[in-house]
C-alpha cells in the first residue's frame, strides 16, 4: 500500500512539475540563460528628444533581434538583453537622478546623456557606482585622464566641425563665416571649438557672439543683424533638432543665400516638416552609415527598426554602436561583465568586426589624439547635405 501511495505521489508531484513548466514557459535550457540588463539615460523629450530617441529605439532594436536569435553568448553563459531606460528632459539633476537609479539596479553599463550638462552631471555617480557610459556629450574633461569612465559615443564638433569648414572652403570658396548658438553650455562650447577651427582655417569670422534662448520660436529677430553681414556659411552651433528647421526657415525668409551648417546630427524629417524646401542645402554630421558602405546586417538593421516604430531616423545609423561596442567589449573579457575595471582593461587592445559596414573594418576605440586615451568609439565621421527630404552624403572620414 505505502508503495503504491509512494508512486501515486511520484507521478502527481511529476505533473506538478511539467505544469509548473508549461506554466511559466521555462525549460531547462531558458532557465540557464541570465539577463543583462544595459542602461540609457537621456533626453527623449523636448526640442532635442530626436536625439535621444534615435538611442533608445536602436537599442531596443538590437537587443530584440540579438535575442530573438539566442542572446548574446559571453563567456560560458546565454545573456538576453534589457534595455532599462530613463528620460532626463536634457535636465541634469534628472539624469544625476536616472544614473543612481541604474546604480540602484547593478547596471554597469549605460549609454548617454545626450548632452554636455548631463554628462558632466552624472560623472561622480558613475564612478563611485562603477558604471561605464556612453555620452553624446563633447567636454574633453570627460574622456581625459583623470577621467576613465566615459565614452564617446559619437564624433565630437571639435573633430567634425574643422573637417566641414575645410571642405567648404576648398570645395565650395567659403571665405567668411558667422556662429550662432543658443544661450547654453553645450552649444557655446560647441561655438568656441567652431570658431577657434574657423580661425585655424584663416576664415573671416563676422559674427561669433550672437545667441538666442533655447525656447525661442520667432529667430527673426536674432538672424536679422547675421544676414546682414552676408557671409558665406551660417554655422547653427549646436542646435537642437526641433530648432534648426525654424532657424534655417528664418533665416531663407530674410533673404540668406548662402550656406548653412552644424556639426550636431539632424533628423531628415524634423527639417522637412519644420522648413520643407528652404532646408534644401542643410549640412549637418549625419549617422555613421551610408548604402555605399552598408553591410547586410545594417540594411536589416534599418528594416526592423523601420517596422517596429514606422519610420527610421538617420542618426541612428551612428547609434547602434553603442551597446555594440559594450557587447563586444564584454565578450572579448567576460570579467567585465560585474567588473568595470576589466572593462578599461581591455579598451586599449579591443578589436572584432564591425558588423554594420562592408568590408574588414573593425569596432575599436579610438581618442588618443583628442583625449590622450582610447575613450571614444569608432564611427565613420559621415557628413550629410539635406535635399528634397532626405540626407544625401557630402563626405566620409574618420578620427584617430
Amino acid at each position: 500500500m505505502s508503495t503504491r501511495r509512494t508512486v501515486i505521489q511520484g507521478a502527481v508531484l511529476a505533473v506538478v512539475s511539467a505544469l509548473a513548466i508549461v506554466a511559466t514557459g521555462a525549460t531547462s535550457v531558458e532557465a540557464a540563460d541570465k539577463e543583462l540588463k544595459i542602461g540609457f539615460v537621456g533626453v527623449t523629450s523636448g526640442p532635442a528628444a530626436a536625439w535621444g530617441t534615435s538611442n533608445v529605439r536602436s537599442m531596443q532594436t538590437r537587443a530584440e533581434w540579438l535575442n530573438q536569435t539566442g542572446g548574446v553568448r559571453i563567456g560560458d553563459t546565454t545573456y538576453n538583453i534589457d534595455i532599462v531606460t530613463f528620460d532626463d528632459q536634457k535636465d541634469p539633476k534628472r539624469a544625476i537622478a536616472g544614473m543612481e537609479k541604474m546604480a540602484q539596479e547593478g547596471i554597469h553599463y549605460v549609454v548617454g546623456p545626450n548632452v554636455d550638462d548631463g554628462a558632466a552631471a552624472v560623472r561622480p555617480v558613475a564612478e563611485k557606482a562603477g558604471i561605464i557610459y556612453f555620452p553624446y556629450a563633447f567636454p574633453k574633461e570627460l574622456y581625459v585622464k583623470p577621467a576613465s569612465n566615459a565614452v564617446l559615443g559619437m564624433i565630437a564638433s571639435y573633430q567634425s566641425g574643422p573637417a566641414i569648414y575645410k571642405y567648404l572652403k576648398e570645395n565650395k570658396g567659403v571665405k567668411s563665416i558667422a556662429f550662432i548658438a543658443a544661450n547654453e553650455s553645450d552649444p557655446l562650447s560647441q561655438r568656441d571649438s567652431g570658431v577657434a577651427a574657423a580661425k585655424a582655417l584663416g576664415l573671416q569670422i563676422l559674427a561669433e557672439k550672437d545667441t538666442y534662448q533655447n525656447d525661442t520660436r520667432d529667430f527673426t529677430p536674432v538672424l536679422t543683424p547675421i544676414v546682414k553681414l552676408k557671409p558665406d556659411l551660417l554655422v547653427l552651433s549646436g542646435a537642437a533638432p526641433a530648432n534648426a528647421p525654424l532657424l534655417i526657415r528664418a533665416a531663407r525668409e530674410l533673404g540668406f543665400n548662402g550656406l548653412i551648417s552644424t556639426e550636431t546630427a539632424h533628423d531628415a524629417k524634423v527639417l522637412a516638416e519644420g522648413a520643407g524646401d528652404l532646408a534644401n542645402g542643410f549640412i549637418s554630421v549625419g549617422g555613421a552609415s551610408t548604402p555605399e558602405i552598408r553591410s547586410p546586417v545594417m540594411v536589416e538593421f534599418i528594416d526592423r527598426y523601420t517596422k517596429k516604430f514606422g519610420e527610421y531616423n538617420d542618426e541612428s545609423n551612428t547609434k547602434v554602436y553603442a551597446l555594440e561596442y559594450i557587447l563586444e567589449t564584454l565578450k572579448a573579457n567576460p570579467k567585465a561583465v560585474d567588473n568595470v575595471d576589466e572593462f578599461k582593461k581591455t579598451i586599449d587592445t579591443f578589436s572584432a568586426p564591425n558588423p554594420f559596414m562592408k568590408g574588414d573594418n573593425k569596432l575599436k576605440y579610438v581618442g588618443s589624439t583628442s583625449f590622450g586615451q582610447k575613450r571614444q568609439i569608432a564611427v565613420p565621421m559621415v557628413v550629410n547635405e539635406y535635399q528634397n527630404g532626405e540626407f544625401k552624403t557630402l563626405f566620409i572620414g574618420e578620427v584617430d
